[in-house]
């Protein structure tokens, strides 16, 4: 559960007034009503996070903790970025302006693993959904997540996921959908 406290500062006025003002526009019919609580309910949604991670405990580690870290926090928007990128620890530390040492350092104390390992998870986590979503080979999903080829993409999805891409699209595309 996210909790946030909207009383007693000038930020938190804007927040509660702009939650009345969803409210009010979701009970009227205005024209471009949709749009308006559509924009409105991200920016809502990013203002609450934001003050959310900012109230965390400087103790705190976590994915949320890591991206209020100014070092960790560049580091996971450009992979989050660019998951195609061939990184390395070296040239992802350049770009956030640390060396690999303190890079590798900080990114294990707030999320427990390594830069490279994370990227591994993120890139696999991303061609699962590609799978799901498109009808695009395995070989130009594992392009698309930054593997030089289809055989090591294969290798490392059947690691995290027990299964092939190829078998692992067709179990998952064969399961009929939730309802409710």
């Amino acid at each position: 559960m996210l909790k946030v406290h909207v009383t007693k500062e000038p930020s938190g006025e804007w927040l509660e007034h702009s939650i009345r003002f969803s409210v009010d526009e979701g009970s009227e019919s205005f024209a471009g009503g949709e749009a308006v609580l559509a924009k409105l309910s991200e920016v809502l949604f990013v203002e609450t996070l934001r003050r959310y991670i900012n109230s965390l405990p400087s103790d705190q580690t976590g994915w949320l903790a890591g991206a209020r870290d100014p070092i960790i926090g560049q580091a996971l928007a450009l992979l989050h970025k660019e998951p195609a990128q061939p990184w390395t620890i070296s040239n992802l530390a350049r770009s956030v302006g640390t060396s690999r040492t303190r890079l590798a350092e900080r990114f294990r104390h707030f999320l427990e693993e390594t830069p490279m390992a994370y990227l591994t998870r993120w890139r696999l986590k991303l061609g699962a959904e590609l799978l799901l979503s498109s009808a695009d080979s395995v070989a130009e999903i594992a392009a698309a997540v930054g593997y030089g080829s289809e055989a090591a993409f294969n290798r490392a999805f059947r690691r995290e996921f027990d299964c092939p891409p190829a078998q692992f699209r067709r179990q998952r595309k064969s399961v009929p959908a939730r309802v409710g």
